[in-house]
């Protein structure tokens, strides 16, 4: 169980990082273009939100059975600052990167004029991915080094 939610929730990462850029992107180019706000930008923005929700929950899943976490201990963290980062500022950041694309594909949903909803989407995808940039343990992180791909 451990293993097939830990390569999920690695594999995962990547759909949501896409997705992020990719609604980055049309968001960008929708709201300084000037572009209508069409079918497929609605389904991006839903579609990137849904991505980062199922993520979310793998991640809570693994959080509840990884040994890493289940010996995580808050007074002995100064000594372990991988755990620290798994127990506690991993799982803390990317549920508050969840909340902010929520709240902000939420928000552009609600907004009538279509720039409206390309600004929105644009500044609260941004904040999203600049937390998510923040929390991933990318390999190069002393303190938390995964890898890119786990097989």
């Amino acid at each position: 169980m451990y293993l097939l939610l830990l390569t999920l929730h690695s594999w995962g990462r990547w759909a949501v990082l896409l997705g992020l850029l990719w609604g980055l992107g049309q968001a960008y180019r929708g709201w300084w273009g000037g572009r209508s706000f069409t079918p497929l930008d609605d389904t991006l923005r839903h579609g990137v939100a849904t991505l980062a929700h199922v993520q979310l929950t793998l991640g809570y899943g693994l959080y509840f059975v990884s040994p890493v976490t289940g010996a995580f201990h808050l007074r002995d963290a100064v000594h372990a600052p991988g755990a620290l980062f798994f127990g506690l500022q991993h799982v803390l950041a990317m549920t508050v990167a969840v909340v902010v694309l929520t709240i902000g594909a939420a928000l552009a949903k609600r907004r009538t004029p279509d720039a409206a909803k390309f600004r929105t989407m644009a500044l609260w995808f941004s904040a999203t991915l600049l937390l998510v940039f923040l929390a991933i343990p990318w390999p190069f992180l002393p303190w938390a080094p995964r890898p890119y791909f786990r097989l």
